[in-house]
């Protein structure tokens, strides 16, 4: 659903990346409205701790909706503790089902430095096959960079970092500043 008072707004890239026992999760930082670029540095990628666990969360789309679903999933984590996949399952259970959740506009990309999943409004909460996933204007670009990178000797920060490199030369949308995150299981 597009609210037609704000038509245009584009922005973000998340990239998360398993390789090598870590999980990074990158973003970039431009928020835009229509042809003009709002900000340059929107940190849309972040460190949760609920309950002494941690687990990283990148976001796409509406900022505001973002962080009210960023609040369900540490409520979540904090009734599951050390079960992100369950955590993920009933955030995406409430998204689908709870009329207020249902209006709002975002996709996460999160890990717990094992698992990585993105989870969406449609109740879906997926797993990569190729253990990389991508959300936002130029997530189907640094997809693509990040899956043809796999096989190299890069590890999971590099993949990530180069993938946001050519999905920033590419997408109007996305922009080369970072904010980065990493895992390792625990």
């Amino acid at each position: 659903m597009t609210d037609d008072r704000f038509p245009g707004w584009h922005g973000t890239t998340i990239i998360g990346v398993r390789k090598g026992g870590r999980v990074v999760i990158a973003g970039d930082g431009q928020v835009s409205l229509g042809d003009t670029i709002i900000k340059g540095t929107a940190r849309k990628v972040r460190r949760l701790s609920p309950g002494g666990q941690d687990v990283i969360a990148g976001f796409a789309g509406s900022t505001a909706d973002a962080f009210a679903l960023l609040e369900r999933l540490e409520t979540k984590l904090e009734a599951t503790p050390g079960q992100l996949q369950r955590a993920a399952v009933e955030l995406a259970k409430d998204w689908r089902t709870d009329k207020y959740l249902q209006k709002l506009e975002a996709m996460l990309i999160v890990s717990d430095g094992s698992a990585l999943y993105v989870i969406t409004g449609a109740g879906d909460v997926l797993e990569p096959e190729h253990d990389i996933a991508a959300i936002g204007s130029g997530g189907n670009y640094a997809l693509a960079a990040g899956r043809a990178l796999m096989d190299s000797d890069l590890d999971a920060e590099a993949i990530a970092r180069r993938s946001m490199e050519i999905a920033s030369d590419i997408c109007v949308y996305t922009n080369g500043k970072l904010t980065i995150e990493s895992l390792a299981p625990s």
